[in-house]
This record gives structure tokens, C-alpha cells and sequence, in this order.
């Protein structure tokens, strides 16, 4: 008996698949689409929780999982996307989720299969599934290029790893990818100013949040387990919601309380909130916060609220590359450019973003990421520091940037990053990559420039 799609349209695999639709189309990103569809309320806490394993997993291991499907398709082209998607969804559920009985994962997929098409898909998708059980799926082995076999092998595009290993090596780029499949943990920095890390941890224990210390930011707290966000820390603008590797960047800046300074590209605020805490209104620190676009500027301003920091944040509408044209010479202390990037530090927690990229973002970003230093530096007092980061690994947004920018500009020198001993065995000729795998944070790069 075919089940209607009005009764499966809210079980956890069926909006699954709805995920995984938007995702392939490009229209949304993983992490802001399964936010979107938990907060919708079709789900419970369990099923979100399965949702974000599901989506994640699939979208993670998509290359692999559609490798194991044409050994057992004849014509993969001819599949509908829809299709393709609910068979990489039920593949990754037989081969990584112990918990869900075979039967029930293959009995789930023809249903919705018959409920979105007809029994004939439905039997195409039951034919398929059965066969991989009966046979198990072929080994990357099989695969006789040593390239193709470990892009296939961490499911990920092959000019990327191509590019991965001629930086980092074939065995670092396969410890990488890996650690690419394993969750993403949730991080918060807390205002020392405010609250120490000891007393956080203990109030966030208090309400069933299992937390601990950063092991590579004093400022940081890691939670195994419970919702960050729904802490009283949050709602009492003691925490806010940021990776480890980039609660590195506020620091490196050396801010003293009266400095000016001046955040490039701010939005959405994370880092801009973590410099003000370090100002002092009596002293005069203030930082400027820009960004291209008005509505994130916007919440550049209502995170500096939400934090009782706003005093200290002034917060404006404009491109970075067009500082110099804006503000006198010397006008700052500190600047910090995050330069907008790729984002492939971000694989963990965005899965689709290593599909979603191509070798000709690499000539277009780095000539912004160029631009944005060359306007910005003449505004930087002498003695100054300038920090350039970046949430990307790859050296044409990091190391060859920085070279460049050195190369053209002899007033400025490299200078020493102030990070803990564990983070500065990362440190390579005087610039910070901190990969995915080496502390399971995301991938980020930093580099501090002093004008001399």
C-alpha cells in the first residue's frame, strides 16, 4: 500500500531528503538550512539531533558514498537527483549508523520513494539497497590512481586534494580529511572581564551542560553536550557562540585598553566584541567595525549590545577596500583584516562548501584579499600591528598573500603571534595554520605584520 506524502513528510529521514535537495541546488548552506528546518518545529530534540547526523554524514561522505552507488546503478546518469539523493541518504544509514536496523533503513527508503515517485522507483530503490547488503559495497582499493583513491577515499573534489597534498603531504591530507567526518563540537568564549572560565564551566554543569576548558584559548569553553545558546551565560551576555581557532585572533593583536582600532571586515561581530573587551570607554579604546552590507552591520550592532559592549563598537557601512579614501593616515593602533576567503577551514561544520568551490576562486579572492591590505595599510600607525586571517588552509588566500603584500610594502615586518605553547608548534616561518585535524577545531590561518 503506497503511503501518501502528507504521512512521511515530517519523519526525520524525509525532511532529511528535503535537506539534501536544497543543499545540491546551492541554495542554502548544511549548517544555516538545518537550523532553519530544526527551529520550524516538525522535529523534536531526538529527531534533530538524528537530522544533523543524517544531512551531515551524507553530504560529508558524498563522493565515497556515490563511488559504493555505481557499482550497483548501471546508468547513474540516467537516476533522477531526488533519487540519487534518498539512495546516498539510506547508504550512509546502512554503513555508519549501527543503532538503525538495516530492515527499517531500507523499509523508510521505499516508502518515501513510492510517497515522492511510484512503486517503480520504489522497487528501483528496494533493488538497489538489497543488493548492497547482499554484497557489500567495493573497496577504494579498486581505484588503481593513487589521487583518485584518497580523494575518493576522504570524499573530497580531486583538484582540492591535489592541492592539499602538494602543501601538507598525502598522509596529512588523509588525517585531515578523515577528521572531517567526525561531528563538530560546539564552542563559546566567555568575557573574562565578567565571569572566569572555573565559574562558567560550573553554572553551564549547573544546567546539564556538559562543558570544559579550551585546550587552545583561555577564553574558550568546549560543550560535549547541551545547547551553548540556551545557557543563562548567553541570555546574560557572558557568552557568545565562536570556534576555538578564532578566538586566537582578538589576542594576537596585542590591544592595550586606549587603543583605536579598526576591524575590516567585522560581520557578523564575533571577533569585533572579542577586541572591545579588551577597551577601555574611560581610556578611549574603541573599535571600528565595518562591513559591505547593511544588514550585517546591523548585527555587528546587536551582538555589541547582546554583550554590553556597544560602547566601545562603532559599527559602519563600508567596502574595506576603500579605507584609505575614508580614514587619515595613522588613524589606528591595531587592524585586524579577516579577509573574506574561500572558507574551507569550515568543512566540518558546512560539509558542501569543499563542492561548492573551484580552482578559479583561487585567482579571483586573493586579488580582494590584496586589495583590502593595500587600503587598509597607510591607515595603521607606526609601530602598529596588523593581523591578516583567514578561515581558510589553502597558501594562495594565506602564506602567498602575506608574501606578496611583504614583498610590495618593506615598512612592514612579520611579528611574533602571541598564542599558547600547544597552538605555536603550528606556527611556520612566523605564520599560524591551524588545520582542521590538528586540535578539531576549524582550519584558520593568522599572520602579524608590524609597521615598522
Amino acid at each position: 500500500m503506497k503511503r501518501d506524502v502528507g504521512d512521511i513528510q515530517y519523519t526525520v529521514r524525509y525532511v532529511a531528503l528535503d535537506a539534501l535537495l536544497r543543499i545540491e541546488k546551492g541554495g542554502a548552506y548544511s549548517n544555516l538550512l538545518l537550523r532553519e528546518l530544526i527551529n520550524q518545529g516538525r522535529l523534536n530534540s531526538k529527531d534533530g539531533r538524528l537530522l544533523t547526523e543524517l544531512v551531515y554524514g551524507t553530504v560529508s561522505r558524498q563522493i565515497l558514498l556515490d563511488f559504493y552507488l555505481e557499482h550497483f546503478i548501471k546508468d547513474a546518469k540516467k537516476v533522477e537527483t531526488w533519487v540519487k539523493s534518498l539512495l546516498r541518504l539510506s547508504l550512509y544509514q546502512l554503513l555508519y549508523l549501527d543503532k538503525v536496523p538495516d530492515h527499517a533503513i531500507i523499509h523508510e527508503a521505499v516508502d518515501i520513494a513510492k510517497a515522492k515517485g511510484n512503486p517503480g522507483t520504489g522497487k528501483f530503490v528496494n533493488g538497489v539497497l538489497r543488493n548492497v547488503q547482499r554484497k557489500g559495497v567495493p573497496a577504494v582499493k579498486v581505484l588503481k590512481k593513487p589521487l583518485k583513491r584518497l580523494a575518493t577515499e576522504i570524499s573530497m573534489p580531486k583538484w582540492l586534494t591535489e592541492q592539499l597534498v602538494d602543501q601538507i603531504g598525502i598522509d596529512e591530507t588523509r588525517e585531515l580529511g578523515y577528521s572531517l567526518f567526525e561531528p563538530n563540537h560546539a564552542s563559546g568564549r566567555i568575557d573574562l572581564t565578567r565571569i572566569s572560565q572555573k565559574e562558567a564551566i560550573a553554572q553551564l554543569q549547573e544546567e546539564g551542560i556538559d562543558a570544559r576548558p579550551s585546550e587552545i584559548s583561555p577564553y574558550g569553553i568546549v560543550a560535549d553536550k547541551g545547547f551553548l545558546a540556551g545557557s543563562s551565560l548567553y541570555k546574560a551576555g557572558l557568552l557568545t557562540i565562536q570556534d576555538e581557532s578564532s578566538m586566537l585572533v582578538a589576542p594576537a593583536l596585542q590591544i592595550a585598553p586606549e587603543h583605536k582600532v579598526l576591524d575590516a571586515c567585522a560581520a557578523p561581530g564575533g571577533k569585533t566584541t572579542h577586541i572591545a573587551s579588551f577597551l577601555s570607554e574611560e581610556a578611549g579604546g574603541q573599535v571600528t567595525a565595518l562591513d559591505i552590507h547593511e544588514h550585517k552591520v546591523k548585527l555587528i550592532q546587536q551582538n555589541a549590545d547582546r554583550l554590553d559592549l556597544a560602547a566601545r563598537v562603532e559599527a559602519m557601512v563600508l567596502d574595506a577596500r576603500k579605507v584609505a579614501d575614508t580614514f587619515p593616515a595613522e588613524s589606528f593602533d591595531r587592524i585586524l583584516v579577516d579577509a573574506p576567503c574561500s572558507g574551507l577551514g569550515l568543512m566540518r561544520r558546512k560539509p558542501d562548501i569543499k563542492y561548492n568551490k573551484t580552482a578559479a576562486d583561487f585567482a579571483r579572492l586573493p586579488v580582494i584579499q590584496r586589495a583590502i591590505l593595500e587600503s587598509v595599510a597607510p591607515t595603521l600607525k607606526k609601530s602598529g600591528i596588523m593581523v591578516y586571517s583567514t578561515c581558510t588552509i589553502l597558501a594562495e588566500e594565506n602564506q602567498q598573500v602575506v608574501a606578496g603584500f611583504l614583498a610590495d610594502h618593506p615598512e612592514f615586518e612579520l611579528h611574533e603571534i602571541n598564542v599558547d605553547p600547544l597552538v605555536a608548534s603550528s606556527i611556520k616561518e612566523g605564520l599560524l595554520t591551524i588545520y582542521p585535524q590538528d586540535f578539531m577545531t576549524d582550519g584558520f590561518f593568522i599572520s602579524c605584520l608590524r609597521k615598522k
